[in-house]
């Protein structure tokens, strides 16, 4: 179930809503939780059983963590002290959740990835007796990369004294399953929402402005994403493209990631508002950057975030010296790259903007062209995070190659190429990439829109989440790309 459908937009929300505002306090999560394991479970309900066996583990491991046994339950659960030591048993615990939590995913997610690479392998080296040909193949959980790291973000915040372990089961497994952020972010830590746990507010203001970020997102979706995305596949799936179908092509899929992936997040944050819950913004304004280094401050800014705090810095960050610093820099992003898709495709485009990182780390976190106009550096950061899409959206490495060999000129047009040429260019396409451009560098961020909502903004927004549900009527094409990571 997307959030851009009328299944959901029409049927589960408004009844999500019903059932979460009828229900009495203290109900109201168990309620959002089942919710949530309806809408997880509407595509596979065995996704569901791997879901709660992960949450199971991580609320046990979080009431070991902090030395407390589950059937006191009246008792609060203490904070640890944030630098004290730790026994053997909370480092066991913490341990335990780590692994069963990267164990499943990398069973579910990289199974496939890591019997290929190694058949592919042996078969390269003239060892083919020695090929595993297995015709099992794994099916990938919706979400999984995202609920696992939530997860696992509780048990790390305990084990560190940043939160206190939750003794309530119901209130952990409504943290992990929550739907508006379930399958595709953003990934919220448990310490950015153990308050509201507890207690927050439900208020009209809250209300109507994550109608305003949903009805945003929806636009952004719907108007912008799928648009783009159509010239994407044309320009992607070709046999051949010249220089500027090429160039056209993939920054049509730069803004159709962009508006994809922050248009759920809108969407998934205004959900949040009308439930109580505050979320955290999730890109800001990424293609303004003026450096890599900049880029990755603005784009997925949970993830980010997530990779720095619980890998990079614990790995020592910038604190073992140039070398180890480089040497952790280029780990994460190619980790942080693996994390997005089981492809070597994924590990390429995670390699190069590691080691555009690390140049600019190397000048003082700046970029090369520096001395540029701003305006240049913009162009020239979008232009490199573009390339650099190319292995994130081709669907094989020969193909990503073939296609940066497009844009460098030195490609070999396919026979329908002008056929192509002919449907990507027509107005409507090009309306829809040039609002897409002025939405990019001109329009405002959804999160300062919606902090006040006047009458003719409430209008405003009225007619575009009607617009938007009239052209998702007549629209086939409506995938969500992030979530098949």
């Amino acid at each position: 179930m997307v959030f851009s459908s009328q299944l959901f937009l029409f049927w589960f929300l408004p009844a999500a809503l019903l059932v979460y505002y009828l229900m009495p306090r203290r109900g109201r999560h168990l309620a959002l939780t089942l919710l949530s394991y309806l809408f997880y479970g509407w595509a596979n309900p065995l996704f569901v059983v791997l879901m709660f066996t992960s949450t199971v583990i991580d609320y046990v491991c979080g009431l070991f963590l902090a030395r407390q046994h589950p059937a006191a339950w009246k008792k609060p659960v203490p904070l640890l002290p944030k630098y004290g030591p730790r026994t053997r048993g909370q480092r066991i615990a913490l341990a335990v959740s780590i692994c069963s939590n990267l164990l499943l995913l990398g069973l579910f997610k990289y199974f496939n990835f890591a019997t290929g690479s190694y058949d592919a392998l042996v078969s390269a080296l003239g060892l083919t007796d020695l090929r595993l040909d297995l015709a099992l193949r794994v099916t990938l959980p919706l979400g999984i990369s995202f609920y696992t790291f939530q997860s696992m973000s509780y048990s790390i915040d305990v084990f560190r004294g940043e939160a206190r372990a939750i003794r309530n089961f119901v209130d952990f497994a409504c943290y992990v399953s929550m739907f508006p952020q379930l399958v595709a972010g953003p990934i919220i830590r448990f310490q950015e929402v153990a308050d509201q746990l507890l207690t927050r507010t439900h208020t009209f203001e809250k209300f109507a402005r994550g109608a305003a970020f949903i009805s945003l997102g929806l636009a952004k979706k719907v108007v912008l994403a799928n648009s783009c995305g159509k010239i994407a596949d044309m320009a992607f799936g070709a046999a051949g493209v010249n220089f500027l179908d090429a160039w056209y092509g993939v920054f049509a899929y730069a803004f159709q990631i962009y508006f994809d992936f922050s248009g759920y997040s809108d969407m998934a944050i205004g959900l949040g508002l009308m439930l109580g819950f505050v979320f955290p913004k999730n890109f800001d304004s990424p293609y303004i950057s003026q450096s890599i280094t900049e880029f990755w401050r603005r784009w997925h800014v949970s993830l980010s975030t997530w990779l720095r705090d619980y890998l990079y810095i614990p790995l020592g960050g910038n604190r073992k010296g140039k070398l180890r610093t480089y040497v952790n820099l280029a780990t994460v992003m190619l980790l942080g790259g693996l994390w997005h898709g089981a492809s070597w495709r994924f590990v390429i485009w995670g390699g190069m903007h590691g080691a555009m990182l690390g140049v600019e780390r190397a000048m003082g976190k700046q970029s090369v062209y520096r001395r540029l106009p701003g305006p240049l550096r913009m162009g020239v950061t979008f232009i490199l995070v573009c390339f650099t899409w190319v292995f994130f959206r081709a669907e094989t490495l020969g193909r990503a190659t073939a296609y940066c060999r497009s844009m460098l000129g030195f490609g070999q047009p396919g026979p329908g190429s002008q056929l192509i040429a002919g449907v990507i260019y027509r107005p409507y396409y090009v309306l829809a990439m040039v609002a897409a451009a002025a939405t990019v560098w001109l329009g405002p961020q959804t999160w300062d829109f919606t902090r006040r909502i006047p009458p003719w903004k409430a209008g405003l927004l009225l007619g575009v989440f009607a617009g938007s549900v009239v052209l998702l009527t007549t629209q086939a094409f409506n995938p969500f790309i992030y979530f098949i990571f």
